[in-house]
């Protein structure tokens, strides 16, 4: 059997990293033969001498420029923008992890599907973004989409099998984050450390703040719409503490299937590698289910968490809104790691960035130029919220 062949967009980053643990543990199913990252050299340093992949990428021409000087051998080198795309569309690619942070995972998981690579998604704000024209592309394409998100993981794990017509709603379950049960008055104090523990999961620092705000799921909700083609009305979130359960789906005849397992991203990255195949051992321990103890689901209390509303919001205004919302969010979290902002400040700066929604009416969801200008104009137009809200403080 060939080995099947990964290109891997942010190799350095939590996803990447357990991405290239399961190929190492099953190098005989698997080669990578890309690699970008963005300013870890030192990491990417270590992964390309490792895997000696054919095409490598960094953000800064100058560490790629000296990286070449260090490595053993010659691979095709690229930085910047331009080397996302290189990379994504790697003529030996048979499958690109998407596993970039933010908005900065669009404009190459897109080249990557118009070069009609398979597609393991990590990186939520792709679909959160351009869903519309991602979801298009895909079937023009006649390629696979496959979820990493453990959430979307499970629910794609739960309707193999089932027939679409039978689905009443797909629940997401939420761990409810760091302080599910601290008083309100006291979240205003809360600091970039504090909101960093989480306690569950462990994953880079932006998905960490979002899911103490519950942002991630409101993104999720966005990204479950596009991926399983279900109106927003037939996704709900339930908090889930133990995070046992990654997520369910509810049928029509009351039956409701769903994904147990460990906290362990190298579940859902290894069923998306080795898919359609038989799964594979990645090196988790298994769950205890006679020590598991009581499971609990709680409905989201909305004062606490803002943000899922916004996310349900930007779905029913539709257009470019949900660009909005996540642009919005990315700067505020930005702002909030960097101490220039409260926690709570981060909902309401998404908030009045959505307020303004007359500016961005005009811009389409079906063209990828628009959908990246309006991501543009949401950045500048946070950045002036996020002025205005230091100011006050």
């Amino acid at each position: 059997m060939d080995k099947k062949r990964l290109a891997v967009l942010g190799s350095t980053g939590s996803i990447g990293q357990n991405t290239l643990d399961i190929v190492r543990r099953h190098s005989d199913k698997f080669k990578i033969v890309a690699l970008a990252a963005g300013k870890n050299k030192e990491l990417f340093r270590e992964q390309v001498e490792e895997f000696k992949p054919k095409c490598i990428s960094l953000s800064e021409k100058s560490d790629i420029d000296e990286l070449k000087k260090d490595i053993s051998y010659v691979p095709k080198a690229f930085c910047g923008a331009d080397g996302l795309l290189e990379t994504a569309t790697c003529h030996d690619a048979d499958l690109v992890v998407s596993a970039l942070v933010g908005a900065s995972g669009l404009a190459p998981t897109m080249a990557a599907i118009r070069a009609r690579k398979d597609i393991a998604l990590a990186n939520k704000e792709v679909l959160v973004m351009a869903g519309r024209l991602v979801t298009g592309e895909i079937k023009k394409n006649k390629i696979n989409l496959l979820p990493i998100d453990s959430e979307h993981s499970a629910i794609f794990q739960s309707i193999i099998g089932h027939r679409k017509d039978d689905i009443k709603r797909l629940i997401l379950t939420a761990s409810g984050g760091p302080f599910l049960n601290l008083p309100l008055k006291r979240l205003p104090a809360i600091t970039p450390e504090q909101a960093l523990r989480h306690p569950k999961w462990k994953m880079g620092k932006k998905v960490t703040i979002d899911s103490a705000t519950l942002m991630n799921k409101g993104l999720e909700v966005i990204e479950a719409m596009w991926l399983f083609d279900m109106p927003p009305d037939k996704i709900t979130v339930h908090i889930h503490p133990q995070s046992v359960i990654h997520s369910m789906v509810e049928y029509v005849d009351g039956s409701i299937v769903a994904q147990l397992g460990p906290t362990d991203m190298r579940g859902p990255i290894s069923y998306a590698l080795s898919y359609p195949d038989k799964r594979l051992d990645c090196g988790i321990a298994p769950l205890d289910l006679c020590k598991m103890g009581r499971l609990t689901f709680i409905e989201p209390d909305k004062k606490r968490f803002p943000a899922l509303g916004l996310a349900y919001e930007a779905i029913k205004a539709g257009g470019v809104m949900p660009v909005v919302l996540n642009a919005a969010d990315e700067i505020a979290v930005d702002a909030f790691l960097q101490k220039e902002i409260r926690f709570t400040d981060i909902t309401g700066i998404v908030e009045t960035a959505m307020d303004c929604v007359g500016a961005f009416k005009s811009q389409s969801d079906r063209d990828l130029n628009a959908i990246l200008e309006a991501d543009r104009e949401a950045r500048e137009r946070a950045r002036e919220i996020v002025k205005k809200v230091r100011s006050r403080h």
